[in-house]
């Protein structure tokens, strides 16, 4: 199968730094390890997605509101949800080269994925790495040290002195900000039980990353919505929420046979049910999200901690109780890299070259338009139709080389119209596009352009 897609992580990040999509971070210092930057183009597909999933989950949803909650939070707020006691991850050093690996990374990758390290201790972990001579990816050696817990989160303070000094964190998690913020949300939109609450924000990881470009990085955007409900009903929306999750990216062009479920061996002591839904990366099938019936298990914790009653009052017979939380959760970035590698193909072309194209959904492309005047003399009514319809679509203008290498430059950014002005332009006010897809072209008017546009991207 993967073979036959054609499609490398090495191509795909070639690709990206080549058309403006994602850069390395820090790039003229040297970088900065698993940071990268968006760029022209990047920023408006990786915008676009988000714009299609708040689409989907926010303002299609008749019950779920959004909110921005701080990235910087009380640091009690971690003391509740257990991150402070319990976020970790189990690392090894290798004695040979100095260098830091998670144990359960190199287990899975040891094993191709047949031993599961979640159903593991530490103890058993490092008996398996020793019994197997799991070899460090750096070196090749198998001498490593034994595994030790590291805090993920990102340490800071706040103060002015140093005497006056408090401990805070970068969020490792946007989830937590919906549930702080579950009365606030339900007293002022009067929302009844069920809803949903929706963010999409930046989060923060301080742990070993394998390098594999934007699937795990140390700084990533997270999209979350939380279900609140009654209990007896959790159930049934988490059927309801892994069956929408896997429409939505169905529907965003992505294949089927590229998705999977995948229920969790290991559930956390507060879980009814959870599972993720894989996806066919380069790097082999790897979670892309998750869905999560965390029961009342959060709410209940803000709860004691904070000492603010998070009960619901139904209006309707008074029962009061701490609602039940259905989660969905996808990171932004990892989608992202799934679109990138879902849309990437090498066509041979039936004169023997081979053009890249990136068959991504119109609704989330770049630019839905890329206009292109025939010569450079015809750059003036070039600009008035591009100037026209900038005003509803992001469009990109290109005058420079001949018109096929255009179409091929569009192509590689997946830009699904090409719209090219000629001297019948002129004449009649009618254009060529064409269809990045298929290349088949056809006639319209300019007045034609923004109805058949509008209809092409819509998701």
């Amino acid at each position: 199968m993967e073979e036959k897609r054609n499609v490398t992580m090495e191509k795909i990040v070639n690709l990206c730094k080549s058309r403006g999509i994602i850069f390395p971070g820090s790039e003229i210092y040297g970088g900065m390890g698993n940071t990268w930057d968006y760029g022209p183009i990047g920023v408006e597909i990786k915008n676009n997605v988000k714009k299609a999933w708040w689409k989907r989950f926010v303002q299609e949803s008749e019950n779920s509101f959004g909110v921005d909650a701080a990235i910087l939070m009380n640091s009690r707020v971690w003391d509740a949800s257990g991150h402070t006691a319990s976020f970790s991850d189990p690392k090894m050093d290798c004695k040979e080269c100095k260098t830091r690996h998670r144990a359960d990374n190199l287990i899975e990758a040891h094993s191709k994925g047949t031993v599961n390290p979640d159903l593991m201790s530490n103890e058993e972990m490092e008996q398996y790495i020793k019994e197997h001579n799991v070899a460090c990816p750096k070196c090749g050696k198998s001498n490593f040290t034994p595994i030790r817990q590291f805090n993920m989160m990102f340490e800071t303070s706040r103060g002015v002195t140093d005497e006056n000094q408090n401990k805070i964190y970068l969020r490792p998690e946007t989830a937590q900000g919906e549930f702080v913020n579950f009365l606030n949300v339900q007293r002022t939109t009067r929302a009844k039980v069920p809803f949903g609450i929706a963010q999409i924000g930046k989060a923060f990881r301080n742990e070993i990353t394998p390098g594999n470009f934007i699937f795990r990085t140390i700084e990533f955007e997270q999209m979350e919505h939380q279900w609140f409900c009654k209990e007896g009903t959790d159930g049934e929306y988490y059927n309801f929420f892994k069956e929408k999750a896997w429409e939505f990216l169905v529907d965003l062009g992505i294949d089927k046979d590229h998705l999977r479920y995948k229920d969790h061996d290991k559930l956390a002591h507060y879980a009814r049910a959870a599972c993720d839904i894989q996806y066919l990366f380069p790097i082999g099938w790897s979670e892309l999200n998750g869905i999560h019936n965390r029961t009342n298990y959060d709410l209940s914790r803000h709860q004691e901690y904070s000492g603010k009653s998070m009960e619901y009052i139904d209006p309707v017979n008074n029962e009061r109780y701490v609602p039940y939380v259905v989660e969905y959760s996808i990171g932004a970035d990892r989608l992202m890299l799934a679109v990138l590698s879902e849309a990437y193909e090498e066509e041979k072309l039936e004169n023997g070259d081979t053009r890249v194209v990136m068959h991504f959904h119109p609704a989330i492309a770049a630019y839905k338009v890329a206009v292109l005047p025939l010569q450079k003399n015809l750059g003036e009514k070039a600009k008035e139709i591009y100037k026209k319809l900038s005003k509803d679509f992001m469009c990109t203008y290109d005058e420079a080389g001949s018109i096929g290498k255009r179409y091929r430059r569009q192509d590689e950014i997946g830009t699904p119209f090409c719209i090219t002005i000629d001297f019948d332009t002129l004449e009649n006010d009618t254009v060529t596009v064409r269809d990045r897809d298929t290349m088949s072209q056809i006639r319209l008017s300019v007045d034609e352009l923004p109805d058949f546009i509008s209809k092409a991207i819509k998701f």
